[in-house]
């Protein structure tokens, strides 16, 4: 009987043990499948681009990458905190922006890939066509010097302006105007996400905002703008990142889900043409 007993004992201390083996080895083989994951945090303005970066995550994970979303309401700190390596990149900025921060900060980055274009818009609660604006009429533009040339160059394609020959219009300011028949007052003293209250204050005649903060402020930049930036603009949203971390493995996953058709037709479904997907 004591032989019965001493054998049962035994067999019973095997199985635990069994069982305590097995939960290490999935413990460690959980521990192993997230050691694989690569955490990547990425700045980006609330909309689209935090929007369209949530869609990617889960597809990202599959991936190995465990994306981080850091949301910013501005235009300036996502770059500075990119700088100091609080941020592995960030997605708010088209091109020319990025070139001129890299200019005037001595910022050491470069594009990893162009993810869509946000058509900028004119509003206004006043009138409903740019050939209502009254002669001497008010435009309130954003005072970045980066956005300037891009809303300039929108105005001459509208017909309200025209530069001056030979000028570069991705960096034309007010003095590059040639004509403005209309005499338009153009106002420069905003920052550019106080442009949507200033519409909403009825703040002058009309008001140029860009279709992140647009968007953000629950505007229909294809409904609600009065005329919009054509959609082959060359004002391209991009993933910014350090020049060390161009060839970052985690960073090339991103921009290629970010390519991928899911998340386009994600684009392309949720903005109807306010925000444009692109390729390269």
């Amino acid at each position: 009987m004591k032989k019965l007993i001493a054998g049962i004992l035994t067999a019973s201390l095997a199985l635990s043990l069994a069982a305590c083996g097995s939960n290490d080895k999935s413990a460690s083989d959980d521990s192993k499948k997230d050691a694989k994951e690569t955490k990547l945090v990425v700045g980006a303005s609330n909309t689209p681009h935090a929007v369209i970066l949530k869609k990617a995550q889960p597809i990202l994970k599959n991936e190995g990458v465990d994306l981080h979303i850091e949301k910013y309401q501005d235009y300036v700190l996502p770059n500075k905190d990119l700088d100091s390596g609080d941020l592995d990149a960030n997605y708010f900025q088209h091109i020319p922006y990025l070139e001129q921060q890299i200019k005037d900060n001595g910022y050491d980055f470069v594009n990893a890939g162009g993810i869509h274009i946000e058509p900028i818009g004119i509003y206004s609660k006043k009138y409903k066509s740019l050939d209502d604006l009254p002669k001497g009429a008010t435009i309130l533009i954003s005072n970045s010097v980066a956005d300037q040339g891009r809303i300039l160059t929108l105005l001459e394609a509208k017909g309200l302006i025209t530069l001056k020959d030979g000028v570069d219009k991705a960096s034309a300011e007010i003095k590059d105007i040639a004509k403005n028949p209309k005499n338009i007052k153009i106002d420069t003293k905003t920052a550019p996400e106080m442009l949507v209250q200033m519409y909403e204050n009825k703040e002058g005649d009309a008001v140029v905002i860009n279709s992140n903060f647009a968007i953000d402020a629950g505007l229909v930049p294809t409904k609600d703008a009065i005329a919009l930036e054509d959609k082959d603009s060359p004002y391209v949203n991009v993933i910014a990142v350090k020049k060390e971390n161009k060839d970052n493995e985690a960073v090339k996953k991103l921009v290629d889900v970010l390519h991928s058709k899911e998340i386009q037709d994600f684009i392309n479904e949720e903005w109807k043409g306010s925000v444009v997907p692109v390729s390269k």
